[in-house]
């Protein structure tokens, strides 16, 4: 695969250090990464600071990119890796946080919630346990096949849909 003209020309003001281009590129890859990372931790705090060190892995690796696939998609794929590194990291180091969804028991409103209260999509889908978030934001969200999760993730593919299920499952029980 070539790299489109206007991406080649961006890449290069980019390497040559020019501030202005690395900003359209910024502008341009932000809105979705900036998605996928608050889907991805749960929390538009999160989400930001980890936008920010995908652009710096962006930053520190654009001279690696060869233009086997878009540049969007080189990125895209740099962002996933990150995300995935993240809640690794953050998993090692809140074990007690991120047991097991069959572990788990029900659902416990906070106290700022009344049980009426309808819990918005992205709310629910940041009270998923990490593993089982991943899977189903990787899946369902971004629109990845569990063979591709499986590779990102370091699971069988049996596990992937298995964490996909559970989390539609739980989604479900907290959506009512």
């Amino acid at each position: 695969m070539s790299v489109s003209r206007p991406d080649a020309e961006l890449i290069a003001r980019c390497r040559a250090g020019d501030s202005d281009a690395f900003e359209a590129l910024y502008r341009e890859h932000a809105p979705r990464l900036y998605a996928l990372a608050r889907r991805m931790t749960g929390s538009p705090h999160e989400g930001e600071d980890l936008l920010q060190e995908i652009f710096l892995q962006v930053h520190r690796k654009l001279d690696t990119y060869r233009g086997d696939a878009a540049l969007g998609t080189w990125i895209y794929r740099l962002a996933i890796r990150q995300c995935l590194d993240f809640l690794r990291s953050r998993q090692g180091r809140m074990r007690a946080a991120s047991s097991s969804l069959d572990a788990e028991g029900g659902y416990m409103p906070s106290t700022y919630e009344t049980p009426g209260a309808r819990l918005d999509i992205e709310r629910a889908v940041a009270r998923l346990p990490e593993g089982c978030r991943a899977a189903f934001v990787l899946h369902d969200v971004e629109g990845l096949e569990h063979k591709q999760i499986s590779e990102l993730l370091g699971v069988s593919e049996g596990t992937s849909k298995s964490q996909v299920f559970k989390a539609r499952m739980k989604l479900r029980q907290m959506l009512r």
